[in-house]
């Protein structure tokens, strides 16, 4: 049985108070209102780090220098039709203002409170990493 393996790059970033963004997945996407770590499907040739810079300059508007990603850890994650790979790294810089610009929600969340916020499932076990290194 042949398992279609999709490679997905998260990014953490963390601000100077602590928190972490969290993007909302809009309507009409899967799994849409769920919050998540932002970030995006890794193309034909690219790293996972550059995967994370285009896609954070694409959907947040913010400029990110590939030694200010720190691997933290990743998620391995079986959905009903595919198989998902997810490295997360975590980012503390990069320049520009974060703004929401593929009309996402989101919110800058307290590591203790990161387990209100109903995630994909992939996302879940990615809390604990987060609370334990911040």
């Amino acid at each position: 049985m042949s398992v279609k393996i999709v490679l997905v790059a998260a990014c953490a970033l963390v601000d100077a108070d602590g928190r972490v963004l969290l993007a909302q997945r809009p309507q009409g996407k899967p799994m849409a209102g769920l919050w998540e770590f932002p970030g995006g499907k890794i193309e034909g040739g690219e790293k996972p780090e550059q995967s994370l810079i285009r896609e954070l300059k694409e959907e947040l508007g913010i400029d990110v220098k590939e030694e200010c990603l720190a691997p933290l850890t990743f998620a391995s994650h079986s959905y009903p039709d595919f198989h998902l790979l997810m490295p997360l790294f975590v980012c503390r810089r990069w320049e520009g203002t974060v703004t929401a610009l593929e009309g996402q929600q989101l919110a800058w969340v307290k590591p203790n409170r990161l387990r209100d916020y109903d995630m994909p499932p992939a996302d879940v076990p990615l809390v604990s990493h987060l609370m334990a290194l911040l």
